[in-house]
């Protein structure tokens, strides 16, 4: 099961950015109140969600990418259980930024995602480049 849920849940995770940055857009063109949410562009809110919007995107591929190494090279990795939760506990970095725009949470969830997904991408990297050594 190493890599299947990074897949399953990366596709899931990029279709609910993708969904809303769609929201993101009618916010910008369309919503009642559209010129101060356009004259806000690089503050506050409008920066954060923009910020979760694109980081949701790449964690989402990322771990969409990662899913598919794990899969295919997963009788060459070590590791690959932890690669794929830590990979999947990196979500909470895009989620958090949400939560602190909605819901006024501190930002705990913000630093615990991004250390996971730079974890998981410098251990995979790291088995990567130990697979050749171990292999050869």
């Amino acid at each position: 099961m190493n890599g299947k849920n990074n897949i399953a849940i990366g596709f899931l995770t990029m279709g609910f950015f993708m969904a809303y940055g769609f929201l993101l857009i009618y916010l910008r063109d369309f919503a009642p109140g559209k010129a101060e949410w356009v004259n806000a562009y690089s503050l506050g809110k409008h920066f954060e969600t923009r910020l979760a919007h694109v980081h949701g995107n790449l964690f989402a591929f990322l771990n969409i990418l990662i899913g598919f190494l794990l899969l295919h090279f997963k009788d060459k990795l070590r590791h690959a259980k932890r690669i794929s939760w830590l990979a999947l506990t990196g979500l909470l970095m895009p989620v958090g930024i949400l939560s602190e725009v909605y819901f006024g949470l501190p930002p705990a969830l913000v630093l615990i995602g991004a250390l996971a997904m730079t974890t998981s991408v410098i251990w995979l990297g790291m088995s990567f480049y130990k697979m050749n050594q171990l292999n050869a």
